[in-house]
């Protein structure tokens, strides 16, 4: 257990070097969760006998992961950063990943800035395509969730999107506190357990887009527990009392706009 409390200080985020440009683990995990994402949806497609062709599929990968990366960075600016104004005016700046000449990567995404980026860059593909939107999102959410597990380890490793204070027998020390190992969580919380709730009900849902919806619904219930075990970001802290987090804000606001959805979609069906 001193070993696991102490882990931070044995660790070395960056897994290597190439001249002189390190490679953290971060980005390591991010590919694996890009990688497993695919290999899981595809896995499904054909242990399921899903009716869409190959090229299509591989087709929407792509513009899947692009409005992935683009809506997760974009969303941070948007969601999180408190240099919002000068990223609105420099967008060129938002992908940069030099300061002054020197190297320094990209820093800052946004789940749920993804989520959307994903959302409009499926909704774009299905258009151009003649594609069901839902169908393919029912699709594409068993590899997300799954790929899900290893983007939240990548946080762990990256030592970032800590937990808050705790004494639990389980907690970790950053900067010299206990704290809850909230990555973790998260990757339990938001990507297990709904890859497996998502597993269940792949062959007993009603109509297309029911796994999409049980996917953004979960989530935005996993992630709102979640942020009552991690310390709000810095630059922001609690938006009320010392409860309310940008986290479970949006998180409710997508959890209202699903239901919504849900309803609609069910009696349509009905």
């Amino acid at each position: 257990m001193e070993f696991w409390q102490n882990i931070y200080s044995q660790f070395d985020p960056v897994a290597f070097n190439i001249a002189s440009v390190s490679v953290h683990w971060y980005g390591i995990m991010y590919a694996f969760a890009l990688l497993s994402a695919i290999y899981v949806a595809k896995w499904f497609i054909n242990y399921d006998k899903i009716n869409i062709k190959q090229d299509i599929f591989d087709s929407y990968i792509w513009w899947a992961e692009i409005g992935v990366i683009l809506g997760a960075r974009i969303g941070y600016v948007l969601f999180y950063d408190t240099h919002t104004m000068y990223y609105l005016t420099h967008p060129w700046q938002i992908f940069n990943p030099f300061i002054d000449g020197t190297y320094v990567g990209i820093s800052g995404m946004s789940y749920h800035g993804a989520f959307i980026g994903f959302l409009i860059a499926s909704l774009l593909f299905c258009k151009k395509n003649k594609v069901s939107f839902w169908f393919i999102t029912d699709i594409a959410v068993l590899g997300i969730s799954f790929g899900y597990i290893f983007g939240r380890f990548g946080n762990f490793f990256n030592q970032e999107l800590i937990g808050r204070v705790s004494d639990v027998p389980w907690a970790i020390y950053v900067d010299g506190a206990l704290r809850h190992p909230s990555q973790i969580y998260e990757a339990i919380l938001e990507g297990l357990l709904i890859f497996l709730i998502l597993i269940y009900f792949r062959n007993r849902k009603k109509f297309d887009g029911q796994l999409a919806i049980i996917y953004a619904l979960a989530y935005s219930i996993a992630r709102i527990v979640a942020e009552f075990f991690r310390q709000p970001d810095t630059q922001l802290g609690f938006l009320y009392g010392k409860w309310l987090t940008m986290g479970m804000l949006i998180s409710f606001c997508v959890m209202v706009a699903t239901i919504i959805i849900l309803f609609v979609m069910k009696k349509r069906v009905s």
